[in-house]
């Protein structure tokens, strides 16, 4: 199951970047499409009238980061996969999210699935100890990680305060409602290559999201999204 889990990953993490050699300008064009997909999940947030979009806004306003993936799939018979790249921004103040820095999510499950759906994923990232459990190379979210996930709409009260609450709270959107998605165990780690394409040059998770010495104009609709919360 572990070696399913690594092949998983590392193919959410190559997606796109493995097959065909791509020019810096149609690289940075499929970046911007998971930041512009990224800003779509966040500004529908915020229309959201179930009782799910309005714990999560109420978290979002103590949250520390947000890791947005727009789509994650899911498919197969017997052996199923899930995996999809989205970005992680980070608060520094009340209204100041950095630029986005990409991200995958995959994981491996077991049992009968039949069928494929897409859902639009946000885990909001209630701590510092969280956050930089997710800016280590890759991190497998859960006990192992020492963290402590809740699902909103899934059966766990959200709570407005980080204080005896989760470390990371995570919604899904499928069909146009948000609800709760299973993620305990999904592996999550930076994509440095769609980095090194969206920005034209090298740089880390930490340049990006705390340091903040690299920056897209492209990115300007999300941030403001994120300043509306």
């Amino acid at each position: 199951m572990k070696k399913l889990a690594a092949v998983l990953f590392a193919l959410v993490t190559a997606t796109g970047f493995a097959a065909v050699p791509l020019t810096q300008a149609s690289a940075q064009s499929r970046e911007q499409e998971v930041v512009d997909r990224s800003t779509e999940v966040i500004e529908h947030l915020h229309r959201g009238h179930e009782e799910t979009a309005v714990k999560a806004r109420e978290l979002l306003h103590h949250a520390r980061a947000v890791l947005i993936i727009p789509s994650l799939k899911k498919g197969g018979f017997i052996f199923g996969a899930q995996g999809g790249s989205g970005v992680l921004v980070a608060r520094q103040g009340a209204n100041d999210w950095s630029q986005p820095a990409f991200y995958g999510m995959g994981a491996g499950s077991f049992g009968l699935q039949i069928g494929f759906e897409v859902s639009r994923v946000v885990l909001i990232i209630m701590n510092d100890h969280a956050l930089n459990a997710l800016m280590e190379n890759k991190v497998k979210l859960g006990a192992e990680a020492g963290l402590a996930i809740a699902t909103i709409g899934g059966g766990a009260e959200a709570s407005t305060t980080t204080h005896g609450g989760a470390d990371i709270y995570v919604i899904a959107e499928s069909k146009g409602l948000f609800g709760g998605v299973a993620v305990q165990g999904g592996i999550v780690g930076p994509q440095h290559d769609r980095d090194a394409a969206y920005y034209g040059h090298r740089a880390t998770t930490r340049d990006i999201i705390m340091r903040r010495n690299t920056s897209n104009p492209g990115a300007n609709a999300l941030q403001t999204a994120m300043d509306g919360i």
